[in-house]
């Protein structure tokens, strides 16, 4: 990019098609949100303003940005900033960014909680706390439990939690799965999006995950399947009679994933629901 004035359409125009040799994924919106993230505008401003002319600086600005986009860095990394749930979490490399995906998640485990009820919400793998955060925001009684064995990753999904206003409600602890907890009946739910990538997937994966996203948040052992396994396994301790066990899975996973449900012997109804492209996401298991 030359020195001459570079209005806001032209810029993106010209990053647009950038990340495209690149293979950026979804190069026109990373090219909107990391320009709106150094003007300090919502993405709708951008069109409001496609005929102003950039500074110096914040040319300067965005070019190192777009470097580092091209260089496989994240656009929610390089933001600190990702929606979920209509809602603006702070992220960082020390969580996952929420997919969109997940809120197949979040939906699932509205249809079996009543939010006239109080109720006890586990969350096995909290990250940047985007699934908590969402129960919380929707079911106003409900008291989530959100854990992370990363004490950095439970740090940034209380920062989001005092951020949104739902710190007092929810309660955060350093576990490894259900380590911290002693056996009991406690929970209407518990909710997790797991590690669930077989070692063969993850080399399979982008660059942009592979290199920059927290591995010990994706891979699993077992196919993928070793942890999802085990919270089949110990889940239905901590559930009350009734209760709800929900989990993500990859899009292969649904027959092994409801077989491995069947195998502990212990719930009733199992179903899974899959994502808007069609690929199972959700499996839910009921306590009977």
């Amino acid at each position: 990019m030359s020195e001459r004035k570079w209005t806001i359409l032209e810029i993106l125009e010209w990053t647009g098609a950038y990340f495209k040799t690149k293979q950026v994924e979804q190069p026109r919106a990373a090219a909107e949100i990391l320009l709106a993230h150094v003007l300090g505008m919502e993405r709708i401003g951008l069109y409001l303003n496609f005929d102003k002319p950039l500074s110096s600086p914040e040319r300067s600005r965005y070019r190192d940005l777009i470097l580092r986009r091209a260089s496989g860095v994240p656009t929610g990394y390089l933001t600190g900033h990702r929606e979920f749930w209509s809602m603006d979490l702070k992220v960082n490399p020390g969580v996952l960014i929420p997919r969109p995906e997940t809120e197949i998640l979040v939906e699932e485990t509205l249809k079996c909680i009543s939010v006239a009820m109080p109720c006890r919400i586990l969350e096995l793998g909290t990250g940047s706390g985007a699934v908590a955060l969402s129960l919380a925001k929707e079911l106003p009684l409900s008291r989530p439990v959100a854990t992370d064995r990363s004490v950095a990753a439970l740090s940034t999904a209380h920062a989001n939690a005092v951020e949104l206003g739902y710190a007092a409600r929810i309660l955060f602890v350093a576990s490894n799965w259900f380590d911290a907890f002693k056996p009991g009946p406690r929970f209407q739910a518990i909710v997790s999006n797991p590690p669930y990538v077989s070692p063969e997937e993850f080399s399979l994966l982008p660059r942009e995950i592979r290199e920059h996203e927290p591995p010990e948040a994706l891979l699993a052992g077992d196919g993928g399947m070793a942890v999802i396994r085990r919270i089949f396994r110990e889940a239905y301790e901590y559930l009350i009679s009734g209760g709800w066990l929900l989990m993500e899975i990859g899009g292969t996973q649904k027959d092994r994933a409801c077989r491995a449900a069947s195998e502990v012997g212990r719930y009733g109804a199992i179903s899974v629901r899959n994502d808007y492209s069609g690929l199972p996401r959700v499996v839910c298991a009921q306590k009977t």
